[in-house]
């Protein structure tokens, strides 16, 4: 029996549960699958040849444009190379809808080709998984095939007490998988309204806000430290006027979505914390009675390592999923709540708002002279173009209404200590969930499908890992422009202790990985523009040609990794000596 009719109105429900975006890789088990798809005129198709460059390219087309988006594959290994992209989308509760096709029942367990156990697959990085029976076309199956697709949505989204990630669906496919019957090639019938799926919101009680309010009142020296959480506009005001109310500062991570935006010019937003919080004297003095901890742990390590020498009385862990945000055990109280509502409420039950306090404005004097030291520093030394030369000159360059999406390791890291806060509005997206290097270029460029303008900040073996991922930017007609920070292998191992005896671990073999390729070839192959910058002028210039032209654009910024490590110590030391004087 043909599964055309089931799949057709499973994907006509998913349209109509608000599902826009649909990324396939090829293969002949899917076929049903990919057809139906392509035939619905409420879904945009896009093919991709590599399944783990399809995930990551779903996964951050679902960060830019904060809806579900499906996946499909054919049976096999296919499946398997979701695998990264599926554990990335379940820590950082990104919603994905995998559907993978699979061989029938009978065809298990014994040796027929490219069979693998796809029953629960991801395990629980799946946040429910669904074993598909596509066969039947009557009133009844049609039925379930609507309930199914939107109950995927539903289930992609989350609800209350656990955030939205990603769903498996895997479909057993019997041949004939190509259209055959007259009734395969007629639309979905539609039999009945789609069920509407709302994407679901987590309230505070009236308890938690009257006990939170209290807190508000008796700690003057608080800070609202909010990790890589992408906040909406929404979310965004609501933190701004809860920061405003209490009067304490907001240490925001580079990807909060707090340190950029009108908001900056009203509201007391620190964004060198990660740079004087690694002097202990200057932490000391300015550490806080009580912290609001926002969605996930921050990138600074600084901040942690701080905060564990001196732990708060009171740590505040806020975060709608369910999840328990505290690596270093020092939470004395957890919140399961939307970060908008709650704010606003908590806001509102301030009865008298503090407004900036003494301390606030101590903590906020301190942490613009060590960002005034360090953009002088850099401003001093326009020679050779290092990593945090490099990335001061992208925030200088940056138009509004750009996303900058950042690879892991060095990169985010810079961008924790060098970007400063603006009333720019650029968002800025990282893979934070599992934060691990792997599919970043397709993440990026699925984030650019979304039609918005898109930077990727990358270091080089990141780039090389996803090179593959490239080939979407031609096939999709994208556009965008990859930064990449040329340092010829793993700088962030430079930093490490196993750097400092090199020859005792063989440490350029096993950790940095030289690698010694010319990056030009990769944009030969993909028709990508390349340039390749060594000042601070020249690079702004490539990098402002770059926003103006079609399709894909990749700037290299080669790096003397010794260098560039040295200068990092010296901006580090620079910014607190400097700082630090009151």
């Amino acid at each position: 029996m043909s599964a055309y009719p089931f799949a057709a109105e499973f994907f006509s429900a998913l349209a109509a549960s608000g599902v826009r975006h649909v990324c396939i890789s090829p293969g002949a088990r899917s076929a049903p699958l990919a057809i139906s798809a392509s035939r619905d005129p409420g879904l945009d198709v896009s093919t991709h040849v590599d399944e783990r460059s399809a995930a990551f390219f779903a996964l951050g087309l679902s960060r830019a444009t904060r809806e579900p988006v499906v996946l499909v594959c054919t049976s096999g290994t296919a499946a398997a190379n979701f695998l990264p992209a599926v554990v990335e989308a379940h820590h950082a509760h990104v919603p994905l809808i995998v559907l993978t096709a699979d061989r029938p029942p009978e065809l298990r367990d014994c040796g027929a080709g490219q069979t693998v156990d796809q029953t629960k697959l991801f395990g629980d990085a799946a946040h429910w998984f669904f074993e598909v029976d596509p066969n039947g076309c009557d009133e009844r199956s049609l039925r379930i095939a609507a309930g199914l697709a939107s109950r995927a949505v539903a289930e992609s989204l989350g609800h209350a007490r656990r955030g939205a990630g990603p769903v498996h669906l895997n479909w057993p496919l019997r041949e004939p998988l190509e259209p055959r019957d007259p009734g395969d090639d007629a639309p979905a019938l539609s039999i009945r309204g789609h069920v509407a799926v709302a994407r679901p919101e987590a309230f505070p009680d009236e308890a938690t806000v009257d006990s939170l309010a209290q807190l508000a009142a008796r700690h003057e020296a608080g800070w609202i430290a909010c990790g890589p959480a992408d906040l909406t506009p929404r979310e965004v005001d609501a933190v701004a006027a809860l920061a405003r109310a209490t009067g304490w500062p907001i240490v925001a991570d580079a990807a909060s979505g707090l340190r950029s935006g009108p908001h900056v010019d009203s509201t007391p937003v620190v964004d060198a914390a990660d740079v004087w919080l690694r002097d202990a004297d200057l932490a000391a003095d300015h550490g806080p009675d009580l912290v609001v901890r926002l969605g996930p742990t921050p990138v600074s390590k600084a901040l942690r390592l701080q905060l564990e020498a001196r732990p708060p009385a009171e740590l505040v862990v806020v975060d709608p999923t369910g999840d328990w945000q505290d690596p270093s055990h020092l939470a004395t109280r957890v919140v399961t709540a939307d970060v908008a509502p709650l704010c606003e409420r908590w806001t509102s039950a301030i009865t008298e708002p503090r407004g900036t306090s003494g301390w606030t404005r101590r903590v906020l004097a301190l942490d613009s002279r060590v960002r005034e030291a360090l953009e002088g520093a850099l401003i001093a030394d326009l020679g050779s173009l290092n990593e945090p030369a490099a990335v001061r000159a992208l925030c200088a360059s940056l138009p509004d209404d750009t996303i900058l999406y950042v690879s892991n390791s060095m990169p985010i890291r810079h961008l924790e200590a060098f970007w400063p806060a603006s009333s720019s509005r650029i968002r800025v997206l990282a893979n934070r969930g599992a934060n691990g290097i792997d599919g970043v270029t397709s993440s990026a460029l699925g984030a650019a499908a979304s039609g918005e303008r898109v930077v990727l900040l990358t270091g080089d073996l990141a780039f090389l890992h996803d090179l593959g991922g490239l080939l979407a930017a031609i096939r999709h007609g994208l556009q965008a422009t990859v930064v990449v920070l040329e340092n010829n292998g793993g700088g962030i191992f430079s930093f490490l202790p196993v750097a400092a005896e090199p020859e005792r671990s063989d440490f350029d073999q096993l950790f940095r990985v030289s690698h010694g390729l010319d990056l030009s070839h990769a944009a030969d192959l993909f028709g990508a523009r390349f340039e390749r910058t060594r000042s601070s002028e020249v690079f702004r210039k490539a990098l402002d040609s770059s926003l103006r032209a079609p399709g894909l654009s990749i700037i290299e910024v080669p790096i003397d990794r010794d260098a560039s490590l040295a200068a990092f110590r010296s901006l580090m030391a620079t910014g607190v000596r400097e700082g630090g004087r009151a």
